[in-house]
């Protein structure tokens, strides 16, 4: 197979409930987990190519607050701005839904959050219903940084 020909863009579409496996597959293969996807499912992302799902991010919703979560590219696409793609549209989604603020976590992908604009911050500062998810309760180790980004 020639890739060099390849002009196939890779494509963005919102996800639905039927998109659980493909969510849950791609994030277990990066080993991030899946608990908490099946409930925000309709503010996920997904990015594909060709009919392949290559990558995906997802917000979880807490009024005019939310959590970025589950950015995630497969193994072999990463390194190719797909990540950024992702972060951007998912960001734009959050304005679209009048969110004024994005928190995340993460365990070293700093530089990559500092390059899309977050900040770090101590989880202290986050607001109470964001560290009511499953991510800030059970997921994420107290060693995750905590970041941070105003959107409005």
């Amino acid at each position: 197979m020639n890739h060099s020909k390849r002009k196939n863009l890779p494509s963005m579409r919102e996800a639905t409930p039927e998109d659980y496996d493909i969510i849950r597959n791609l994030l277990q293969s990066v080993e991030l987990p899946v608990e908490g996807v099946r409930e925000n499912i309709r503010n996920f992302l997904l990015l594909f190519e060709k009919d392949r799902a290559i990558g995906t991010v997802g917000l979880e919703i807490y009024g005019k607050k939310a959590l970025l979560r589950s950015l995630a590219v497969i193994k072999e696409y990463q390194g190719k701005g797909f990540g950024k793609k992702l972060c951007r549209s998912v960001m734009e989604k959050a304005r679209k839904l009048k969110i004024s603020e994005l928190y995340l976590l993460t365990e070293g992908a700093e530089d990559f959050f500092a390059g899309q604009g977050f900040s770090i911050v101590s989880r202290e500062t986050v607001d109470e219903k964001v560290k009511s998810s499953i991510e800030f309760r059970i997921l994420c180790p107290q060693t995750a940084t905590c970041m941070f980004l105003k959107l409005a």
